[in-house]
């Protein structure tokens, strides 16, 4: 241990998408609240409230399901424009306890506070500060976890909820997590969950207990990357950079589940060509080309399959998104077999020159009428964006997604939006 060791916090909003729609209907505090869509509806839960939880209701679950565990919640319908507008009075808080912030997502941040003590005391104080702040300047409740790494900040965190501050004191990381089960740990899923269990790993403490080489030997490069965390240290994925190392998006994607399954061809295309063009706004936001592009198709069997190709030249046009997303749904679609659900994704990002006007073609060697015919087509999508800005998504649509009136799923890719939601 270092003589002066890093403090971080990890500030994790409680039950946020319900908070907000609590400060728009007040009459809602208190109560079960599932947020995502109507109990009848085939959608998943976004959020429910603590109310809520009780009854085992929790995100990413069924709609139907919510309302059959807890039939007398309430349920409403998710407010993306509330939670970003919630989302940038948080940041302006964190921002004023230090600038090394960090979005994890619309409503979580982690925050380098080493070095602060002269302006806010001790962390514990500093934290009891920031949870004031918080409360007074945005009405909604937070809870902290302090520790100095974010992967304990944010299981401690976890453990702090709802609206508490609770601090690792340096030199007690291990002591801390031996006895929680090892689902607390970041990105320790139900598979690996059950995986560990199988070799008898129930608790972060077996986990701290093993061989860096036996872990490999179990998980590969993931399997170190948890022996460093259950040691209390940064490692693997998100732990890897520095916080407010900005980034970008690894990844940006949209999905859609139908209401009602359907085998119509014409119906899947058009939601993938509105899909394709909500992806492309957001890759026209960050100013970025995609490389690669991912099909996602789930059958009504809940059997899922996932494509990707990479093309020649990165691209961030709806049409060009488009046609590669088609051919990867014509090649593996099962022709006649009902689709539950579609997604399209795009990775492997190339930044555009800050000098350079959004949809801007990339490969200059392209023949002259080719770049031109590009440079246009970026053109009218930057005006479309522009108009979609001022009047609604809705207002600019290419032809054949006009039927598809697609709802944004709330809880999806909650990072790709940071620069965004932070007034950046």
């Amino acid at each position: 241990m270092s003589a002066h060791p890093k403090t971080i916090f990890h500030v994790d909003m409680d039950a946020f998408f319900v908070s907000v729609e609590e400060l728009y209907d007040p009459s809602l505090k208190g109560k079960a609240v599932v947020v995502g869509g109507k109990r009848d509806e085939r959608g998943v839960v976004s959020a429910a409230s603590y109310e809520a939880r009780k009854f085992g209701v929790h995100s990413a679950m069924p709609l139907r399901t919510a309302a059959k565990l807890c039939p007398h919640a309430i349920f409403v319908d998710g407010h993306m424009d509330r939670y970003q507008e919630c989302s940038k009075k948080v940041y302006a808080v964190l921002n004023r306890f230090t600038p090394k912030v960090e979005m994890a997502s619309i409503d979580e941040a982690y925050l380098d506070m080493t070095g602060t003590e002269r302006l806010f005391g001790p962390p514990l104080k500093a934290a009891h500060a920031l949870h004031e702040s918080m409360k007074t300047e945005t009405q909604l409740s937070c809870s902290i976890g302090i520790a100095t790494s974010r992967v304990v900040a944010k299981i401690t965190s976890g453990q702090a909820k709802p609206n508490g501050v609770l601090w690792v004191i340096p030199g007690t990381e291990a002591g801390f997590l031996a006895p929680l089960d090892v689902r607390k740990m970041p990105g320790i899923g139900k598979v690996t969950e059950k995986r560990l269990h199988e070799l008898g790993i129930r608790k972060i403490g077996d986990l701290a207990k093993l061989t860096d080489g036996y872990l490999e030997e179990h998980f590969g490069q993931w399997g170190t990357a948890m022996a460093a965390k259950a040691r209390g240290e940064d490692a693997g994925g998100w732990f890897d950079t520095e916080i407010g190392e900005d980034e970008g998006p690894k990844s940006i994607s949209h999905e859609h589940t139908f209401s009602e399954d359907t085998r119509d061809q014409s119906v899947l295309e058009a939601t993938l060509l509105r899909l394709s063009e909500m992806v492309c706004r957001r890759l026209r936001e960050h100013r970025l080309f995609a490389r690669t592009m991912q099909l996602k198709l789930r059958y009504t069997d809940f059997t899922t399959i996932t494509r990707a190709h990479t093309p020649e030249s990165p691209t961030q046009l709806d049409t060009e998104i488009y046609a590669e997303i088609r051919k990867l749904f014509r090649d593996n679609w099962q022709r006649g077999r009902t689709v539950r659900l579609l997604g399209v994704s795009t990775s492997h990002f190339e930044q555009i020159d800050a000098q350079m006007p959004a949809g801007t073609q990339l490969d200059l060697l392209a023949p002259a009428p080719e770049n031109n015919q590009h440079q246009r087509w970026g053109q009218a999508m930057a005006t479309a964006d522009k108009l979609r800005d001022k009047f609604g998504d809705r207002s600019v649509v290419l032809g054949t997604s006009l039927k598809r009136n697609l709802r944004e799923r709330i809880h999806e890719n909650p990072v790709e939006r940071k620069k965004k939601d932070n007034g950046d």
